[in-house]
Protein backbone atom coordinates (compact mmCIF):
# COMPACT_ATOMS: atom_id res chain seq x y z
CA UNK A 1 0.00 0.00 0.00
CA UNK A 2 1.17 3.49 -0.85
CA UNK A 3 -0.09 6.45 1.18
CA UNK A 4 0.42 10.13 0.51
CA UNK A 5 -0.39 12.20 3.58
CA UNK A 6 -0.91 15.95 3.17
CA UNK A 7 1.72 16.32 0.46
CA UNK A 8 2.60 19.85 -0.62
CA UNK A 9 5.34 20.93 -3.02
CA UNK A 10 6.46 24.41 -3.99
CA UNK A 11 9.29 25.93 -6.00
CA UNK A 12 10.90 29.34 -6.11
CA UNK A 13 9.84 31.61 -8.96
CA UNK A 14 10.27 35.26 -9.94
CA UNK A 15 7.01 36.00 -8.15
CA UNK A 16 7.98 34.10 -5.01
CA UNK A 17 6.89 30.64 -3.98
CA UNK A 18 4.83 28.75 -6.55
CA UNK A 19 2.66 25.93 -5.21
CA UNK A 20 2.68 22.87 -7.46
CA UNK A 21 0.89 20.50 -5.06
CA UNK A 22 -1.40 21.61 -2.26
CA UNK A 23 -2.09 19.33 0.72
CA UNK A 24 -2.62 16.18 -1.36
CA UNK A 25 -3.66 12.95 0.38
CA UNK A 26 -4.16 9.65 -1.43
CA UNK A 27 -4.18 5.95 -0.59
CA UNK A 28 -3.39 3.36 -3.26
CA UNK A 29 -4.21 -0.21 -2.28
CA UNK A 30 -2.18 -3.25 -3.31
CA UNK A 31 -2.70 -4.81 -6.76
CA UNK A 32 -4.57 -1.80 -8.12
CA UNK A 33 -4.20 -0.22 -11.55
CA UNK A 34 -4.48 3.54 -10.99
CA UNK A 35 -4.50 6.14 -13.77
CA UNK A 36 -3.75 9.72 -12.74
CA UNK A 37 -4.98 12.33 -15.20
CA UNK A 38 -5.85 16.00 -15.48
CA UNK A 39 -4.91 19.14 -17.42
CA UNK A 40 -1.33 20.00 -18.27
CA UNK A 41 0.50 21.78 -15.46
CA UNK A 42 -1.81 20.35 -12.81
CA UNK A 43 0.94 18.57 -10.88
CA UNK A 44 0.63 14.97 -12.14
CA UNK A 45 4.25 14.34 -13.11
CA UNK A 46 5.50 16.15 -10.01
CA UNK A 47 3.36 13.85 -7.89
CA UNK A 48 4.82 10.78 -9.60
CA UNK A 49 8.37 12.02 -9.01
CA UNK A 50 7.60 12.65 -5.35
CA UNK A 51 6.31 9.09 -5.00
CA UNK A 52 9.63 7.75 -6.32
CA UNK A 53 11.85 10.22 -4.44
CA UNK A 54 13.06 12.16 -7.48
CA UNK A 55 11.54 15.24 -5.86
CA UNK A 56 11.09 15.76 -2.12
CA UNK A 57 7.83 17.23 -0.82
CA UNK A 58 7.87 20.59 0.92
CA UNK A 59 5.67 19.02 3.58
CA UNK A 60 3.78 15.81 4.21
CA UNK A 61 4.56 12.11 4.47
CA UNK A 62 4.86 9.16 2.08
CA UNK A 63 4.19 5.70 3.53
CA UNK A 64 4.96 2.50 1.61
CA UNK A 65 3.86 -0.80 3.16
CA UNK A 66 3.79 0.80 6.59
CA UNK A 67 7.25 2.40 6.34
CA UNK A 68 7.81 6.15 6.17
CA UNK A 69 9.86 6.63 3.00
CA UNK A 70 9.58 10.44 2.84
CA UNK A 71 13.31 10.97 3.32
CA UNK A 72 14.48 7.83 1.52
CA UNK A 73 16.51 8.02 -1.68
CA UNK A 74 15.47 6.68 -5.09
CA UNK A 75 17.78 3.70 -4.59
CA UNK A 76 16.30 2.88 -1.20
CA UNK A 77 12.78 3.01 -2.62
CA UNK A 78 13.80 0.87 -5.58
CA UNK A 79 15.24 -1.72 -3.19
CA UNK A 80 11.91 -1.75 -1.34
CA UNK A 81 10.08 -2.73 -4.54
CA UNK A 82 9.31 0.45 -6.49
CA UNK A 83 10.03 1.15 -10.17
CA UNK A 84 9.74 4.32 -12.25
CA UNK A 85 9.59 4.96 -16.00
CA UNK A 86 10.32 8.53 -17.07
CA UNK A 87 8.32 10.52 -19.60
CA UNK A 88 11.65 11.17 -21.34
CA UNK A 89 13.94 8.18 -20.68
CA UNK A 90 17.59 8.70 -19.79
CA UNK A 91 20.27 7.79 -22.36
CA UNK A 92 23.30 5.78 -21.25
CA UNK A 93 26.31 6.07 -23.53
CA UNK A 94 28.44 2.93 -23.54
CA UNK A 95 25.76 0.65 -22.05
CA UNK A 96 24.09 -1.93 -24.27
CA UNK A 97 20.41 -2.80 -24.19
CA UNK A 98 21.12 -6.35 -23.02
CA UNK A 99 23.22 -5.04 -20.11
CA UNK A 100 20.62 -2.60 -18.83
CA UNK A 101 17.90 -5.26 -18.89
CA UNK A 102 20.15 -7.78 -17.08
CA UNK A 103 20.98 -5.11 -14.50
CA UNK A 104 17.26 -4.44 -13.97
CA UNK A 105 16.51 -8.14 -13.52
CA UNK A 106 19.22 -8.49 -10.83
CA UNK A 107 19.98 -12.07 -11.83
CA UNK A 108 21.82 -14.06 -14.47
CA UNK A 109 19.20 -13.44 -17.13
CA UNK A 110 19.70 -15.49 -20.28
CA UNK A 111 19.80 -14.04 -23.78
CA UNK A 112 16.45 -15.69 -24.41
CA UNK A 113 15.01 -13.99 -21.33
CA UNK A 114 16.27 -10.60 -22.50
CA UNK A 115 14.71 -11.22 -25.91
CA UNK A 116 11.38 -12.06 -24.28
CA UNK A 117 11.26 -8.69 -22.50
CA UNK A 118 12.13 -6.82 -25.70
CA UNK A 119 9.49 -8.74 -27.63
CA UNK A 120 6.86 -7.86 -25.02
CA UNK A 121 7.33 -4.16 -25.78
CA UNK A 122 7.28 -4.68 -29.54
CA UNK A 123 10.99 -4.63 -30.33
CA UNK A 124 12.81 -7.19 -32.47
CA UNK A 125 15.44 -8.53 -30.07
CA UNK A 126 17.89 -9.34 -32.87
CA UNK A 127 17.95 -5.66 -33.88
CA UNK A 128 18.24 -4.18 -30.40
CA UNK A 129 19.95 -6.50 -27.94
CA UNK A 130 23.46 -5.25 -28.80
CA UNK A 131 22.55 -1.61 -29.41
CA UNK A 132 23.86 1.11 -27.11
CA UNK A 133 21.27 2.98 -25.02
CA UNK A 134 22.33 6.32 -26.49
CA UNK A 135 21.46 8.96 -29.05
CA UNK A 136 21.27 6.42 -31.86
CA UNK A 137 17.88 5.33 -30.50
CA UNK A 138 14.70 7.31 -31.06
CA UNK A 139 12.59 8.55 -28.17
CA UNK A 140 10.01 5.85 -28.84
CA UNK A 141 12.64 3.11 -28.89
CA UNK A 142 14.11 4.36 -25.61
CA UNK A 143 10.66 4.44 -24.05
CA UNK A 144 9.98 0.82 -24.97
CA UNK A 145 13.40 -0.30 -23.73
CA UNK A 146 12.81 1.49 -20.43
CA UNK A 147 9.44 -0.25 -20.04
CA UNK A 148 11.20 -3.56 -20.74
CA UNK A 149 13.55 -2.82 -17.83
CA UNK A 150 10.56 -2.18 -15.56
CA UNK A 151 9.12 -5.54 -16.61
CA UNK A 152 12.47 -7.18 -15.87
CA UNK A 153 12.59 -5.63 -12.39
CA UNK A 154 9.18 -7.16 -11.60
CA UNK A 155 8.57 -4.91 -8.61
CA UNK A 156 5.56 -4.64 -6.36
CA UNK A 157 4.80 -1.07 -7.48
CA UNK A 158 5.52 0.43 -10.91
CA UNK A 159 5.02 4.10 -11.80
CA UNK A 160 4.86 5.22 -15.44
CA UNK A 161 4.95 8.91 -16.39
CA UNK A 162 3.05 9.30 -19.68
CA UNK A 163 4.26 6.05 -21.28
CA UNK A 164 2.47 6.92 -24.52
CA UNK A 165 4.75 9.91 -25.21
CA UNK A 166 6.77 9.38 -28.39
CA UNK A 167 5.21 5.98 -29.08
CA UNK A 168 3.71 5.12 -32.48
CA UNK A 169 0.16 3.80 -32.68
CA UNK A 170 1.13 0.13 -33.22
CA UNK A 171 3.51 0.17 -30.27
CA UNK A 172 0.96 1.96 -28.13
CA UNK A 173 -1.59 -0.81 -28.75
CA UNK A 174 1.10 -3.31 -27.76
CA UNK A 175 1.86 -1.42 -24.54
CA UNK A 176 -1.79 -1.51 -23.54
CA UNK A 177 -1.52 -5.30 -23.60
CA UNK A 178 1.71 -5.13 -21.57
CA UNK A 179 0.02 -3.09 -18.83
CA UNK A 180 -2.99 -5.40 -18.76
CA UNK A 181 -0.70 -8.44 -18.45
CA UNK A 182 1.31 -6.84 -15.64
CA UNK A 183 -1.85 -6.16 -13.70
CA UNK A 184 -3.77 -9.39 -14.30
CA UNK A 185 -1.02 -12.01 -14.40
CA UNK A 186 1.60 -10.59 -12.04
CA UNK A 187 -0.79 -8.84 -9.64
CA UNK A 188 1.36 -5.74 -9.44
CA UNK A 189 0.28 -2.26 -8.42
CA UNK A 190 0.51 0.08 -11.40
CA UNK A 191 0.29 3.87 -11.39
CA UNK A 192 0.20 5.56 -14.79
CA UNK A 193 0.19 9.29 -15.50
CA UNK A 194 -1.74 9.64 -18.74
CA UNK A 195 -4.22 11.59 -20.86
CA UNK A 196 -4.96 8.64 -23.14
CA UNK A 197 -8.52 7.33 -23.03
CA UNK A 198 -7.38 3.77 -23.81
CA UNK A 199 -5.14 3.74 -20.73
CA UNK A 200 -7.82 5.32 -18.56
CA UNK A 201 -10.25 2.68 -19.80
CA UNK A 202 -8.19 -0.27 -18.53
CA UNK A 203 -7.51 1.20 -15.08
CA UNK A 204 -9.34 0.04 -11.96
CA UNK A 205 -9.58 3.60 -10.68
CA UNK A 206 -8.96 7.08 -12.03
CA UNK A 207 -7.55 9.96 -10.01
CA UNK A 208 -8.07 13.48 -11.35
CA UNK A 209 -5.65 16.23 -10.35
CA UNK A 210 -5.88 19.88 -11.42
CA UNK A 211 -4.25 23.04 -10.11
CA UNK A 212 -2.23 21.00 -7.61
CA UNK A 213 -5.20 19.43 -5.86
CA UNK A 214 -7.19 16.21 -6.21
CA UNK A 215 -10.57 16.76 -7.83
CA UNK A 216 -11.84 13.19 -7.94
CA UNK A 217 -10.97 9.54 -7.29
CA UNK A 218 -13.14 6.60 -8.15
CA UNK A 219 -13.91 3.69 -10.42
CA UNK A 220 -13.34 4.36 -14.11
CA UNK A 221 -17.04 3.84 -14.91
CA UNK A 222 -17.87 6.74 -12.60
CA UNK A 223 -15.05 9.11 -13.55
CA UNK A 224 -14.35 8.50 -17.24
CA UNK A 225 -17.72 9.65 -18.67
CA UNK A 226 -17.27 13.06 -17.08
CA UNK A 227 -13.71 13.35 -18.37
CA UNK A 228 -14.80 12.53 -21.90
CA UNK A 229 -16.98 15.62 -21.96
CA UNK A 230 -13.76 17.59 -22.52
CA UNK A 231 -11.70 19.91 -20.37
CA UNK A 232 -13.96 22.88 -20.86
CA UNK A 233 -17.04 21.11 -19.54
CA UNK A 234 -15.44 18.79 -17.02
CA UNK A 235 -16.55 19.62 -13.50
CA UNK A 236 -13.44 17.92 -12.07
CA UNK A 237 -11.21 20.51 -13.79
CA UNK A 238 -13.34 23.54 -13.14
CA UNK A 239 -14.42 23.39 -9.51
Amino acid sequence: MLELRNISFSVDSEKGKKEILKDVSLTIDDNKFIAITGPNGGGKSTLAKIMMGIEKPTSGQIIFNGTDITDMSITERANMGMSFAFQQPVRFKGIKVKDIIKLAAKDNLSTAGICDYLSEVGLCARDYINRDVDGSLSGGELKRIEIATVLARNTELSIFDEPEAGIDLWSFKNLIKVFEKMHKEKEQTIIIISHQERILNIADEIVVIADGTFRAKGKKDDILPELLKGTGGCKFYND
